[in-house]
């Protein structure tokens, strides 16, 4: 299944950081930047929170919640969160259910090696829990700008 701009956004509740849990449909009224990354603390996972971070204000005055999942458990992300400083949710989606539902869960290539795992993805949820933006196999450089400015774009109103 692959989620398209427009499609309803699959509800879900999944434990969180903190030992908590979050359902997405408890965040309607709000934007959400849902974010799949493959795996805590590497590289390219840990540059791309980063840039979540830092953008983070910008994120929230524009009335943006984010949240990151992964495979990970939950204490692998309470150490990530911590190490990082960073200042929003991550969700485990240890069965990867979620991922699945999604559409992000496919066939990757390492160094010859087939495998499957997260393919990372980006998905711009707005207050009535439509998508409006989907990134798919995203690099790092510059994407959690490109996201911060179509969720501005999805304030303003059109001209």
């Amino acid at each position: 299944m692959s989620l398209q701009p427009g499609d309803k956004a699959p509800d879900f509740t999944l434990p969180t950081d903190g030992d908590g849990t979050l359902t997405l449909s408890q965040l309607a009224g709000k934007k959400v930047v849902l974010y799949f990354y493959p795996k805590d603390d590497t590289s390219g996972c840990t540059a791309e929170a980063c840039a979540f971070r830092d953008l983070s204000p910008e994120f929230s005055a524009a009335g943006a919640v984010i949240i990151g999942v992964s495979k990970d458990d939950v204490a692998a992300h309470d150490r990530f969160k911590k190490k990082h400083g960073l200042p929003f949710a991550l969700a485990s989606d240890a069965g990867r259910d979620v991922c699945e539902r999604y559409g992000v869960w496919a066939e990757k290539s390492m160094y010859g090696r087939k495998y499957m795992g997260i393919e990372r993805s980006t998905f711009l949820i707005d207050e009535n829990g439509i998508i409006r933006g989907v990134w798919r196999k995203v690099k790092v450089g510059g994407h959690a700008a490109e996201v911060l400015k179509a969720v501005r774009a999805l304030s303003s109103p059109p001209a």
